[in-house]
C-alpha cells in the first residue's frame, strides 16, 4: 500500500471534475449566506457535518469491500433531490474515467458497466480507493476534505476571496475533517455486518432546496 495514493486521489488537480462545482457555496454567496472568510467557515463546516459525513461513509464502506451497487442505491436514498443526484452521478462518471486511467480494476470495470450514466461520486471515489490499495479510513479521509475544499476553492473565485483566507478555513477545520472522517469510516466498515442502514442519513435541507434552484439559473459560473 502506497499512502501517496490518498494525496493524489485528494489532490484539487486529479482530473475528477470536481473544479467544475462549487458544492453550494455558488448560490450561497448569490444568497449572502457566504460573504467573506467567517461565513464561508460556516458553511463548511455545516456542509462537512452533514452532507461529508453520509459521503464519507459510502465511501468507506465502498473501500471496505461492501457491493458499490447496494451502496449506490443507498446514496440515492440520502440525496432527495434531483439535482443532487443528478451532480453526484455526474461526478462519479467523471471520477470513474480518472480513476480507471490510474488504478485500473476490474471492480471499477463492473461498476462503470452496471451503472453507465454513473454511480454516485462518493461510492466510486471508495472503490478507487480499494483498488489504490487504501484503507477505508483514508477514503473517508478524502471525501471529508473533498466536502469543504470545493466550496473554498470555488469563494475565491466567487468573491475575490484572499486565496490565503480561504486556505486558512481548511486549516481552522481540521480538526473536525478527522471527526467526520473517523465516524464515517467508523460506520462505513459496519456495513458488511449489519447493512446499508448503519450508514448515516444527515440533511441539510438549505442545500437541498439551492441546488434546486440553481439548477435552474440561465446563468451560473459552477454547474452545481
Amino acid at each position: 500500500m502506497s499512502r501517496a495514493a490518498l494525496l493524489l486521489l485528494a489532490d484539487g488537480r486529479f482530473p475528477a471534475g470536481g473544479h467544475a462545482h462549487s458544492g453550494g457555496a455558488e448560490p450561497a454567496v448569490a444568497a449572502g449566506h457566504i460573504k467573506d472568510a467567517a461565513t464561508l467557515e460556516r458553511f463548511c463546516r455545516g456542509r462537512l457535518h452533514t452532507a461529508g459525513l453520509v459521503a464519507a461513509a459510502l465511501a468507506a464502506a465502498a473501500a471496505a469491500g461492501c457491493d458499490p451497487l447496494l451502496l449506490d442505491d443507498a446514496a440515492d436514498a440520502r440525496t432527495p433531490v434531483p439535482a443532487l443526484r443528478q451532480v453526484a452521478r455526474r461526478l462519479g462518471r467523471q471520477m470513474m474515467r480518472a480513476a480507471r486511467a490510474t488504478w485500473p480494476d476490474p471492480a471499477l470495470d463492473a461498476l462503470a458497466a452496471a451503472r453507465p450514466r454513473g454511480a454516485h461520486q462518493p461510492v466510486v471515489l471508495g472503490l478507487a480507493a480499494r483498488s489504490a490499495g487504501l484503507p477505508p479510513q483514508d477514503a473517508a479521509y478524502a471525501v471529508a476534505y473533498e466536502t469543504i475544499s470545493g466550496p473554498a476553492t470555488a469563494a475565491v473565485r466567487l468573491l475575490s476571496l484572499d486565496p490565503f483566507d480561504a486556505t486558512a478555513v481548511l486549516a481552522h477545520l481540521a480538526a473536525d475533517v478527522d471527526r467526520v472522517a473517523e465516524q464515517g469510516a467508523a460506520a462505513g466498515e459496519r456495513v458488511a455486518a449489519d447493512g446499508v442502514d448503519v450508514l448515516p442519513a444527515a440533511s441539510a435541507p438549505l442545500l437541498d432546496i439551492t441546488a434546486e434552484a440553481h439548477a435552474a439559473w440561465p446563468v451560473r459560473l459552477f454547474a452545481s
